[in-house]
């Protein structure tokens, strides 16, 4: 199926590896020119070249997000190239705390990250959009902005804000051809989760092989109807249908991509 992405520009925040990674490889292999963001040069760099050597058009932006004037570098790099029709605020970061160890400081240091970050560059791509009548926000959320576990509460609060960010955005947008939506991943397998979870399985009694670690694992962690954690290349071709033409219908949703973890019917 052909997404009709030729001819446009996608930066992905945070798109030196993971999630983000593999989405611009993804957009970049549907045609779209790519911009790679991260704050790390040479990862950057060499993300990008790797999807042109496969034939694909990819350019790079440094900066820190957290900062304005690292978002400004971030906006000015990626607009060097020619104007920017697609944004995936996909940049985040999180710790493993409790209530008692996510102090004050941490939980505006992760709102931060996580939500003013992507407000960030949304004020300063969005508006040639709506000028160009042309555009797609992709905010990356999670389930557990809708159903929190009782640990790491400053990330849970971090997702609850982006899913709303993405909706009052597209409520903003109403009458123009940009849209804002969410994609809402559950537990991805990522390298570093595997090795987690094989490190973890011994004591836990899930088993040897990685079919039983992932089995088991997943039905004492994040019960889901599939019974598995999911791959980074499944969100990726989420966003990259809500970026499409295809999509134009599609106006402050959020599309889970979770197994089904997140239960219920609406």
């Amino acid at each position: 199926m052909d997404l009709q992405l030729s001819g446009h520009r996608a930066l992905i925040t945070g798109s030196t590896s993971g999630l983000g990674e593999t989405t611009a490889r993804l957009l970049a292999a549907e045609g779209a020119e790519v911009v790679i963001h991260g704050r790390d040069a040479g990862r950057a760099r060499a993300v990008a070249d790797s999807i042109i050597e496969q034939g694909g058009k990819a350019s790079v932006t440094i900066g820190d997000l957290t900062t304005d004037q690292g978002a400004d570098a971030v906006a000015a790099g990626a607009l060097a190239g020619g104007h920017v029709d697609i944004l995936v605020n996909n940049a985040g970061a999180y710790e493993h705390l409790d209530w008692a160890a996510a102090t004050a400081d941490i939980w505006l240091n992760t709102y931060n990250i996580n939500v003013v970050s992507g407000v960030r560059m949304i004020q300063r791509l969005v508006p040639a959009m709506r000028d160009r009548d042309y555009g797609r926000v992709v905010t990356i959320g999670g389930g557990l902005g809708v159903q929190p576990f009782d640990n790491h509460p400053h990330y849970n609060a971090s997702l609850a804000a982006r899913h709303n960010l993405a909706v009052s955005l597209a409520r903003d947008l109403a009458g123009t051809r940009v849209t804002s939506n969410v994609v809402s991943p559950g537990a991805i397998l990522v390298p570093a989760v595997q090795e987690f979870l094989t490190k973890l399985a011994p004591e836990r009694g899930w088993g040897s092989t990685w079919e039983e670690i992932e089995y088991n694992s997943v039905r004492e962690i994040v019960p889901n109807d599939r019974v598995r954690y999911g791959r980074p290349a499944e969100i990726a071709g989420a966003v990259a249908y809500l970026c499409s033409p295809y999509a134009e219908y599609i106006s402050g949703a959020t599309i889970r991509v979770d197994g089904g973890t997140v239960r219920g019917a609406f």
